[in-house]
């Protein structure tokens, strides 16, 4: 991978005449960043003040020569490996996912500023990575860059921005995280709670209203499970992040416990996945969860009201009332005598109607 690297790293710099300058100056402009970007790794990297600036001069370098790259194909090579060789360009893009591979975006913005832009190109450089990325961020494309204007910390962080949610937060009473009692998807379905595909700016927009739940459609590619990973990681590694990706998981796999339920969602087109992959959609959840804590859902506010829709349901009601009364036998005669009193009454009304007409009609 490091040949490639190179190898991008001399096609953009030598876009102009004097490549030893272009190096040059970015090596200048990243020493005056170095401090502050060793002070974005939560540990010490270990390499030399030369070795540093030589990861961020390659690596950087090699992002946006890749993103040129990629938004034009005109700028590349036929027999460019990253982009002839079957699976290479998703592997590379699933990798500069990891959280553990970002570097800096003041770094790269920083070298774009300085690197020759080719001159078909007319995009800045969020622009570009958006291109790069939006087939891994689930969504309409148009509707998640319109809504997203910040660039973040790294590239990952700006794929969370294109995640969060456009809709106000829904207030709740209670303050504490619901979702541990939520039921699976195939119950609440049978205590009346519908389930509809939403149509929104952002996959995070989630609605109940009227006892139906509105889910914007999941779809599951091969990156799903790492890019869910590596933004809940990001999330539990800053405190002050709101826990949007959590809350997201945690939700979904409260409802998706078994592959009935990952069915049911499907037939409403709120997850699409491919045929007969309900087990590994399900698992995906559960082992998304396994080891994270949610301090605070970010859907509280909207469990509470799924509820106390439970509570208040005629439907609810119902089945409570079979479970517990129904049992008892001396319970079963009261239910039956309750049901038979009315008809009763109801019929010897009309038999006193009836024999009334007979008589003096």
């Amino acid at each position: 991978m490091e040949d490639h690297k190179w190898r991008y790293v001399h096609a953009l710099l030598n876009r102009k005449p004097n490549l030893e300058a272009s190096l040059d100056q970015c090596v200048k402009a990243l020493r005056k960043l170095e401090n502050r970007a060793r002070r974005c790794y939560s540990e010490d990297t270990g390499h030399t003040s030369n070795e540093f600036v030589e990861i961020m001069l390659v690596d950087g370098c090699f992002i946006i020569e890749l993103f040129f790259k990629y938004a034009y194909k005109s700028l590349r090579r036929r027999s460019d490996p990253i982009f002839s060789t079957p699976g290479m360009l998703f592997d590379l893009r699933r990798n500069m996912m990891l959280l553990e591979n970002q570097i800096p975006y003041f770094i790269l913005q920083r070298l774009f500023q300085i690197v020759p832009i080719p001159r078909q190109c007319n995009l800045s450089l969020l622009e570009l990575a958006f291109r790069f990325f939006k087939s891994m961020i689930p969504g309409n494309p148009k509707a998640l860059w319109e809504k997203n204007d910040q660039e973040g910390n790294h590239l990952l962080d700006f794929i969370f921005h294109c995640f969060l949610p456009t809709y106000p937060r829904v207030a709740s009473k209670e303050g504490e995280t619901q979702q541990q009692g939520l039921d699976c998807a195939t119950h609440l379905q049978h205590i009346g709670i519908r389930f509809k595909k939403a149509a929104t700016k952002s996959l995070l927009d989630i609605k109940f209203v009227n006892g139906v739940l509105e889910i914007p459609p999941l779809k599951f590619h091969k990156c799903t499970e790492i890019l869910f990973c590596n933004l809940i990681a990001l999330e539990q590694c800053y405190c002050d992040y709101t826990q949007h990706i959590t809350s997201y998981a945690f939700l979904i796999g409260s409802l998706i416990r078994s592959e009935k339920d990952v069915k049911l969602l499907g037939r409403q087109k709120i997850l699409i996945y491919d045929e007969h992959a309900e087990k590994e959609v399900s698992e995906l959840f559960k082992k998304l969860c396994r080891n994270e804590e949610l301090k605070d859902s970010y859907y509280n506010g909207i469990l509470e009201h799924m509820k106390e829709y439970k509570r208040t349901s005629l439907h609810v009601w119902w089945k409570n009332y079979k479970r517990s009364s129904l049992k008892n036998p001396a319970s079963l005669m009261v239910f039956i005598l309750a049901i038979l009193l009315p008809v009763l009454t109801v019929v010897g009304a009309f038999f006193s109607v009836l024999s009334f007409c007979l008589h003096y009609v």
